[in-house]
């Protein structure tokens, strides 16, 4: 009995660790379905690869939100369409669509675990012609 009880404790951390990490990524896709920067903020490394249409850098969490903030607005975020995503080398991907008044984006998001926690690494918006 200690045993069958000691196993399914085993078994239940390990699944609910699992959607720990799940509802990170997640949370990034619903900042980005609202085009909400500061939100998509709460996820930032302390430094964060950043590649737009017009401009690509590493930047500071808070120099990152600005410029985001700034291509939210100046597009028009409608939506946010993922096509896939998946963990891999250390860390948690999406790939999906932002759609937008200005056009659609390629929209890349890279996390890496760090310190414990799940945190954005490197976001790319490739413009969809």
């Amino acid at each position: 009995m200690k045993t069958l009880f000691t196993s399914l404790l085993i078994v239940s951390v390990l699944a609910f660790s699992s959607f720990a990490q799940q509802s990170n990524i997640d949370a990034v896709i619903g900042a980005l379905h609202s085009g909400n920067a500061t939100e998509l903020s709460n996820y930032f490394d302390d430094n964060v690869e950043l590649t737009l249409p017009d401009q690509s850098d590493s930047y500071s969490k808070a120099q990152a939100v600005l410029i985001l903030k700034d291509f939210f607005n100046n597009n028009g975020v409608k939506n946010f369409e993922v096509k896939h995503k998946g963990d891999g080398a250390g860390g948690q991907f999406c790939v999906g669509t932002l759609k937008t008044k200005s056009g659609n984006f390629r929209t890349t998001v890279f996390m890496k675990v760090k310190a414990g926690k799940d945190v954005v690494k490197e976001i790319r918006f490739q413009s969809i012609e």
